[in-house]
């Protein structure tokens, strides 16, 4: 097993802060930022040191990961359920995609194939499915609520119609009754 990242084993509040930071000066200045990380380190009594690398990786997996959720947000503020299902066949398509260029890329000798990344993979396409499942559930629960709400306001639209109906034609209230029930199978 690899050992942890630096990263990893700085306390909570100034891996808070690096992300802060970072995300104030736009994902640049590693350099500075850096430098300002490993003075706050030291002054917090801790031996550790952080390299312009680890930050600079640091910062790119935080710019990437804000800029995928500022695309799924923007994908599904204006989606609705159905919509949202087929953005889930896509990115199980894109993560099929991404495992067969990993296994080719083990296959052509190019690359390994690590068990963590393998099991990361699973994951998340383990994840993916049952969101899926639900998106789907989600579908299925609004088709029946509209479903549910169109044909009720076809027996109101009946009902307004026969009570118009029989009120225009100077029906007794017992003939109204029975017209109600044989119509609308409604018991008065």
């Amino acid at each position: 097993m690899p050992p942890p990242r630096k990263i990893d084993l700085m306390p909570e509040a100034l891996r808070a802060w690096l992300r802060d930071e970072l995300a104030a000066r736009g994902f640049a200045q590693i350099e500075d930022v850096t430098e300002a990380l490993n003075f706050r380190l030291e002054e917090a009594g801790q031996e550790l040191r952080i390299g312009k690398t680890s930050v600079g990786e640091f910062s790119k997996a935080l710019k990437d990961q804000r800029e995928a959720f500022a695309i799924a947000e923007t994908l599904l503020s204006d989606m609705d359920v159905e919509a949202e299902g087929e953005l889930h066949k896509v990115l199980m398509q894109m993560i099929a995609t991404s495992a067969v260029h990993m296994i080719n890329s083990v296959r052509e000798g190019e690359g390994h194939l690590d068990p963590k990344d393998l099991m990361m993979l699973g994951r998340m396409l383990k994840d993916l499915m049952a969101s899926s499942g639900m998106r789907e559930k989600l579908l299925e629960d609004e088709r029946a609520r509209i479903r549910r709400e169109a044909e009720a306001a076809v027996r109101k639209q009946v009902s307004d119609n026969l009570e118009r109906a029989t009120a225009e034609a100077g029906l007794s209230e017992r003939q109204a009754a029975s017209l109600r029930r044989d119509v609308l199978g409604v018991r008065t």
